[in-house]
């Protein structure tokens, strides 16, 4: 296989081959899935990820991407069980892809010549080396041997896969990110969150990742948020005492969305519920941070963004046990706390672990949004209401489907992160 490297200008009206990303609202041609994982997980995986694509089946063809063939066989007999019309799909084998195809995938733009290009950032598995050293420092050398053989491996490589798959054209990223970080609204405006890109990226300045921005994605200006939720941290982090989280660090696909060109959606916690639970407070301070933020920014003709504030769920946290080496759903290892938090820890120690659920990590395409449901109580029913309404007046004219995604939020992501959308080229 050959690829050639393209040069990615930042968008300009007056060059047609300028490549910008177009906001995820815009006109889909498909939407891609990885496949899940063929664990323990297995069956709770694939349940979600065939909810998904009957909720967008009929509206945007469907393509997904298996490790080998033989996983690929393997998915659609599983999908042909449940009800999926695997004819209507489009498979394709790339070796190292796995379930987050968002955030190892390409990240799709296009241009006014009715081109479609594929730009292929950086892979570090979301800044793992940084945790593990921080976990334990003495392993640092080794682990940076690691680092450069995950660089190098194959999961890295599915970006590029994905633009031979599309016939789209190659565009080689410099700096490090996953597709989960890059929000955007399709007019030159990208959202970033400080947390992520700059531990990503480290000895690169805020003015040069904005250039590199702008060379792959042909944005013109980008609004930096300082952090995203708690229940996002970093890797597996141990909070207030009690509390573990297991995230990316601060994706805004779990926080902050574009709904169209001049309109954001920030996930909120209402003031009368910042005491009714600790994260709630963390969230909130750090929502209205943002908030602050995002009111003063302005869009690309220099207008002020609609912000629509869509209420957090409930917290979902479930009891673990510390344990000397067990981790599942009910236990949590002592290798799994950094040095600094393992002397506050024992074996036998009831914590609680808490899932990264937000109804923020939607995908939206055409004619639907379909998001996560948290309605298992008859406060949690009457909050999705209102999450719907809120969404149905983001989204006018498109259906909302609401499907229970926990396993995904349990593993730290969520149906946005699961997805990557491709979209729909057009001569301009």
């Amino acid at each position: 296989m050959s690829l050639v490297v393209f040069s990615c200008k930042s968008e300009d009206a007056t060059d047609p081959t300028a490549f910008y990303m177009p906001g995820e609202f815009e006109p889909q041609e498909a939407v891609w899935f990885g496949t899940w994982y063929m664990g323990d997980r297995e069956n709770d995986y694939k349940k979600v990820i065939t909810d998904v694509m009957k909720a967008i089946e009929g509206h945007v063809k469907i393509k997904m991407a298996s490790p080998s063939d033989s996983i690929m066989q393997i998915a659609k007999r599983q999908l042909d069980s449940l009800g999926v019309d695997t004819t209507k799909i489009q498979f394709f084998v790339m070796p190292g892809e796995a379930h987050w195809i968002r955030d190892h995938g390409a990240t799709f733009v296009i241009n006014r010549l009715g081109e479609l290009g594929a730009v292929d950032f950086e892979w570090n598995f979301y800044g793992y080396l940084d945790w593990q050293i921080n976990r334990d420092s003495t392993i640092a050398d080794s682990l940076k041997i690691w680092d450069k053989k995950i660089r190098q491996g194959k999961r890295a490589k599915v970006d590029s896969l994905m633009a031979v798959a599309t016939g789209a054209k190659w565009i080689k990223g410099n700096l490090t990110i996953e597709g989960g970080s890059i929000e955007v609204n399709g007019k030159g405006v990208l959202i970033q969150c400080e947390a992520v890109t700059l531990k990503r990226n480290p000895g690169w300045t805020k003015e040069a990742l904005e250039e590199e921005y702008k060379r792959t994605l042909g944005v013109k200006k980008v609004i930096w948020l300082p952090q995203g939720l708690a229940e996002d941290e970093h890797m597996t982090q141990f909070q207030l005492g009690k509390y573990i989280t297991l995230g990316t660090g601060g994706h805004t696909d779990e926080f902050v969305r574009f709904a169209d060109d001049r309109t954001i959606l920030l996930a909120w916690v209402d003031e009368n519920e910042v005491e009714a639970h600790p994260l709630n407070k963390l969230n909130y301070e750090r929502m209205k941070k943002n908030y602050e933020i995002l009111k003063k920014a302005s869009d690309h003709n220099g207008k002020p963004f609609r912000i629509i504030k869509i209420p957090l769920p409930y917290i979902q946290e479930r009891p673990i046990v510390v344990s000397d080496s067990i981790r599942d759903n009910h236990h949590i290892s002592l290798k799994s706390f950094t040095y600094k938090d393992r002397n506050k820890v024992k074996k036998g120690d009831e914590l609680v672990s808490v899932a990264a659920a937000s109804y923020m990590n939607f995908l939206v395409t055409n004619g639907v949004v379909v998001t996560s449901s948290y309605a298992n109580n008859k406060a949690s029913i009457k909050r999705e209401k209102e999450v719907e309404r809120l969404l149905q007046r983001a989204f006018p004219g498109r259906k909302i489907v609401f499907i229970d995604a926990m396993v995904l939020n349990w593993g730290g992501g969520g149906i946005h992160c699961s997805t990557q959308q491709e979209p729909k080229i057009r001569k301009l």
